[in-house]
């Protein structure tokens, strides 16, 4: 009898095997969708649209992508389903920001890290920038600092929630200018923190560069400073990094986007879409829409955002134990 259950089981294992091979060799066979961990119109979800728009062509997936938006928490509430209940046979992809979700998972209260999931490929880097409203009295990062020098306490600032690009920069802020500011994590993402600044609930905001480029086409802020290494000549060239105005914020806070795997993907799937993604992220009708949303495209393969992950993950540790 033993011999009848163990010989089944090497049985069932073959059929399972070839199974999988069988599954690899035909993806994909149906629409993918990208699980996105904030709201809507927001940067991640705009740009996600774009960068995925050529999906279903022969020379790239085959199938058209579908976003899946699943915000809360900056970004907590779909990384965490991500980690935990998503399921790994390349029909999900995911789409990650850095530093948040390896911030996140060195602060703890999650679950998931940076070895839960496999990377793909990076579209992009969005720095932060502080936004005010159109009709604001402040015109430059330093008559907003002296301000909040004057009175501790009384600057609010909007981001997208807590240890995300837009809460480093604003404890980086607040660490090179001495200044006390009250940093505000809206509900929604950088969207929601936009309307904050648009609407006038707080004075003034920490948003990615893409959001507050277009919000500034549209006549709605003004932008006083860039928390990068140089300027966006591109986008921005008239504004100033927080460092030209003397203050050493660096670019810690820069948004990396790209897009993701769950832990146990099938390897040859993720060659498969490593391969395929980076070459879709470069096509021209994509480059053409992203710089048509002010959005920087920084293009990196599996194997340099491996890397790239490493490295923040271990820079991150040290910069977080020194803001605190």
């Amino acid at each position: 009898m033993k011999l009848k259950v163990f010989g089944a089981a090497i049985a069932l294992s073959v059929l399972a095997l070839g199974s999988s091979v069988a599954n690899a060799a035909d993806y994909p066979e149906r629409p993918i969708s990208v699980m996105v961990s904030y709201g809507a119109g927001g940067a991640t979800d705009f740009q996600a649209r774009i960068v995925t728009m050529m999906a279903g062509g022969e020379d790239f997936l085959t199938q058209p992508i579908v976003i899946i938006n699943k915000p809360g928490a900056g970004g907590r509430v779909g990384w965490n389903w991500f980690a935990t209940e998503a399921e790994n046979d390349g029909y999900t992809l995911g789409a990650y920001n850095i530093p948040h979700f390896v911030a996140q998972s060195i602060e703890g209260g999650v679950k998931y890290s940076a070895d839960s999931f496999e990377p793909i490929a990076n579209w992009g880097s969005d720095p932060a920038v502080v936004v005010v409203g159109k009709d604001s009295e402040y015109n430059t990062i330093g008559e907003l600092v002296d301000f909040a020098k004057a009175n501790p306490g009384k600057v609010t600032l909007s981001g997208a929630g807590l240890y995300v690009g837009h809460h480093i920069a604003a404890l980086q802020m607040e660490k090179a200018t001495g200044a006390k500011m009250a940093y505000i994590p809206t509900k929604g993402g950088g969207a929601a923190a936009m309307k904050a600044v648009i609407a006038g609930d707080v004075i003034a905001g920490i948003n990615n560069l893409s959001d507050a480029y277009r919000a500034r086409e549209a006549g709605n802020v003004k932008i006083l400073a860039v928390a990068d290494l140089e300027r966006n000549e591109q986008f921005l060239p008239d504004v100033p990094t927080f460092m030209e105005a003397g203050y050493e914020v660096d670019n810690s806070s820069v948004n990396f986007r790209g897009l993701m795997v769950p832990k146990g993907t099938d390897p040859a799937i993720i060659d498969m879409l490593a391969e395929k993604v980076p070459a879709m992220f470069e096509h021209a009708r994509v480059k053409k829409q992203m710089d048509a949303g002010g959005s920087p495209l920084k293009i990196m393969t599996r194997a340099e955002v491996q890397k790239m992950w490493a490295d923040r993950e271990v820079y991150l540790t040290e910069l977080l134990a020194g803001l605190k």
